[in-house]
């Protein structure tokens, strides 16, 4: 099993016992209203497919997800997804509110990046961040990613398209 380690976190992949506390944090509306996929009814058993996907992507080379560890307790997750090995990696992530403020989407997405840098697997990343959701933007930013156009994103959690910024980050760019 891979892992990351980073000043003040283990990052390690998720496996199914992790399913409960993750259905836990994402059914947060402050999750899953500022990440497109999460649905928020999402519970154990669609948390379970999802750790399941994760692992197959990873066997394939498209997914590289990291659930962020503190004191043995999932606090956030930092991922790398693309649909096929030609295209680049698009990084993102979620923090357990209870843990906003303190740095670790910038501490996890960080690894994350100099991770796949070590992989030969940053040349070029993409990621976004929904308008209203500054804050993950200014995580991006001090990655080293820019704007490079905005344009509507159809968001599973609210149920309609929400303004979106997409971003991108070529090597060498932090």
């Amino acid at each position: 099993m891979t892992e990351i380690r980073t000043e003040r976190f283990l990052m390690r992949p998720p496996v199914i016992d992790d399913a409960a506390a993750i259905a836990d944090i994402i059914s947060d509306r402050r999750i899953y209203e500022n990440v497109a996929s999460i649905e928020p009814s999402q519970g154990m058993e669609k948390t379970g497919r999802w750790i399941l996907n994760a692992e197959r992507g990873a066997q394939l080379g498209t997914d590289h997800v990291f659930l962020v560890v503190e004191e043995g307790v999932v606090i956030a997750t930092a991922a790398a997804h693309r649909r096929a090995t030609s295209e680049p990696f698009e990084i993102g992530y979620w923090v357990a509110p209870a843990h906003w403020g303190r740095g670790v989407a910038t501490e996890a997405a960080r690894a994350l990046v100099t991770w796949l840098e070590a992989r030969g697997q940053a040349a070029k990343l993409v990621s976004g961040h929904f308008k209203d959701n500054p804050a993950s933007g200014r995580v991006l930013e001090k990655l080293g990613f820019i704007v490079t156009h905005e344009a509507p994103v159809y968001c599973v959690g609210r149920g309609c398209d929400v303004d979106h910024i997409f971003m991108v980050r070529k090597a060498g760019t932090e």
